[in-house]
């Protein structure tokens, strides 16, 4: 049930058996259908999720009412607002489903005593925020230093059966442009 997160954490580390046995049994699968929100602005984010199965994603909305997609989660992905869960503050954004998701949640304070109890796990979990940080900068990298065009033919290089599960709109506002310039550069009329 819980085998691609503990195959996850095995790239990285390895794992005990009886480590395997106390992970397991802080741990939860739940399903969430499509487009139900994990977390709101102004929430406190408690929750780390690993993506099992389907895609998450952070927006926010901005000032002017238009969603402005941050990032996305698909399979052996962890999501969480990182701030408000490290700082106990309400939240900036929103995480919400894009597909009927299988999900595991482990609550901050489970995680904690996770930690505390099999201390190589901080080791995982810093590699694995480290990539994610990693993976933002290049996006910001991206953002600046692209065209649109350029932007969706990269991320379409990269990851074409990513583009495939998206909505377009939540695409074009992840690489920053409106919808209808994603029909004008899919038909290539840019």
């Amino acid at each position: 049930m819980f085998t691609a997160l503990f195959d996850h954490i095995q790239k990285f580390i390895p794992l005990e058996p009886s480590e395997i046995d106390i992970l397991e049994k802080c741990l939860t699968i739940s399903k969430v259908k499509k487009k139900e929100h994990l977390l709101q602005e102004g929430q406190v984010c408690n929750t780390l999720y690993f993506v099992l199965k389907g895609c998450t994603r952070q927006y926010i909305i901005n000032s002017k009412g238009t969603e402005q997609t941050l990032q996305f989660a698909v399979e052996n992905w962890w999501i969480t607002d990182y701030l408000s869960y490290h700082n106990t503050t309400p939240s900036h954004f929103y995480i919400q489903t894009v597909e009927n998701c299988e999900l595991i949640a482990i609550e901050k304070s489970t995680l904690e005593s996770l930690l505390i109890e099999i201390p190589k796990l901080e080791r995982y979990f810093r590699i694995v925020s480290q990539k994610s940080f990693g993976a933002a900068q290049m996006r910001i990298k991206f953002l600046f230093t692209m065209s649109a065009e350029e932007r969706y033919h990269h991320f379409n290089n990269q990851n074409p059966e990513f583009v495939q599960r998206v909505p377009q709109y939540m695409l074009a506002s992840y690489l920053d442009f409106s919808a209808e310039f994603m029909s004008k550069i899919r038909a290539g009329k840019v």
